[in-house]
Order: structure tokens, then C-alpha cells, then sequence
């Protein structure tokens, strides 16, 4: 019973004499070198402009948070594929990312590499330089036309922290629907 009590009275006495060391986080390391987020950064959401299939013109906007306590910043995204019956591709030269969410859109941020992988279905993007914790920012990924086949498509978002052996954290899936449109 004694010990929950002076555990909790040596934790504020630690915060009281020395809050900035408290507060401040440091990055996760493995003896081997590898890096991994304190507190990994969130997924907010996924929107696309154009829901119709065949649509020409739209923008996957992918939106995610990286805390404050990331400990380290962000420096690659990779966005998957990982449900749909058509292979959506995209033009990575049209490839943005800016501080906000779509509709606040704020400073653009620098990108140094941005790849695909054709038979992983998957689109990588590096930062440069690192996105520091504390920001949200968004990814818009224009492909060249939707997919032709309607449902239900979801796009699996990967966030690696700077460093030379970084370990990838599943943010989750980014979900987009295709309808077909109707006529009357």
C-alpha cells in the first residue's frame, strides 16, 4: 500500500525539479541501430476530390498527424495498396505535401524521392528535410484516372522516423469509395 504512494510522490518530485527533461522525448533505439517513434504518428484520414469511377483529374489526399512526442521526426511515408479489383497508378510528378489538412492547406513542404513500386502496388515518398514533430501534414496523390471498377479501395500508410535503420510504424488504412456513376 506504502509503495503506489511513494512511487507517485518521487514521479512529482522528478517533474517538479526537472519538467524539461520529463517532458522532452527521445527517440526509441535498439542496440542494433534501429529507430522507432516514442509515439508514432497518427492517420487522420483519406478523402479523394472525384468519387466517380473513370474520373480523370482527382486528388488522394492522405492526412496524418505526427505528435509532439514523436521523438524523432518523419522523414518517409510509404502508401499501399492493398484492396481494390483495378490498380490505381499514379502521376508522381503531381505529388504534394503540405502542412494542414486539405481544406487548410498551409506550407508546402520538400520532397526528396518519390517512387513507385509497380508489383507491391506501392508509392513511396522522402522528406526532405525531416517533417518535425508536432505537425500535420497531407499527402495528394494524383493518379491518372480512378479505377474503372467500383467498391471499396484501401491504401495501407507506412511512417518511418529519420535514421539509417529506421523501423516502418502501420498507421492504418486509408479507405477511398468508387461509384459508378448513374444515368438516367
Amino acid at each position: 500500500m506504502r509503495f503506489p504512494f511513494l512511487l507517485g510522490t518521487a514521479l512529482t518530485l522528478v517533474i517538479a525539479i526537472a519538467p524539461d527533461a520529463v517532458l522532452k522525448t527521445q527517440a526509441v533505439q535498439l542496440r542494433d541501430g534501429t529507430v522507432y517513434f516514442v509515439q508514432p504518428p497518427s492517420l487522420e484520414g483519406a478523402i479523394t476530390t472525384y468519387k466517380t469511377t473513370y474520373a480523370w483529374g482527382a486528388t488522394y489526399y492522405f492526412t496524418i498527424n505526427l505528435p509532439e512526442n514523436a521523438g524523432e521526426p518523419l522523414q518517409k511515408i510509404t502508401i499501399n495498396q492493398h484492396q481494390g479489383v483495378d490498380r490505381v497508378r499514379f502521376d508522381l510528378e503531381d505529388t504534394v505535401v503540405f502542412e494542414g489538412k486539405p481544406r487548410d492547406q498551409r506550407q508546402k513542404q520538400q520532397l526528396k524521392y518519390v517512387t513507385s513500386d509497380r508489383k507491391t502496388r506501392t508509392v513511396s515518398l522522402t522528406f526532405d528535410p525531416p517533417i518535425p514533430p508536432g505537425k500535420t501534414i497531407t499527402i495528394g496523390l494524383k493518379p491518372y484516372q480512378n479505377p474503372g471498377v467500383s467498391g471499396v479501395y484501401l491504401f495501407g500508410i507506412k511512417a518511418f522516423p529519420a535514421g539509417e535503420k529506421s523501423y516502418g510504424q502501420f498507421l492504418g488504412y486509408g479507405r477511398l469509395q468508387f461509384y459508378s456513376p448513374t444515368f438516367l
